[in-house]
């Protein structure tokens, strides 16, 4: 109930972004590759800032 209102983190919307992404290339590789792998590369660069955003929270905890 507390968390209700609680705002997002951007990682938290990063990851949620990503999920929806793999599962339009998921569908879309059936029927349009092309696309599909549009979406990939998409995905793949969330990725990479969420790799970005975990290492500058652990070099900021040391």
């Amino acid at each position: 109930m507390f968390g209700l209102f609680k705002k997002k983190s951007e990682k938290e919307k990063l990851t949620e972004l990503y999920k929806k992404i793999k599962e339009q290339a998921y569908v879309l590789s059936k029927t349009n590759r092309k696309e599909s792998d549009k979406l990939e590369k998409e995905a793949s660069d969330i990725l990479e800032k969420l790799d970005d955003i975990d290492k500058n929270n652990t070099s900021l905890k040391q």
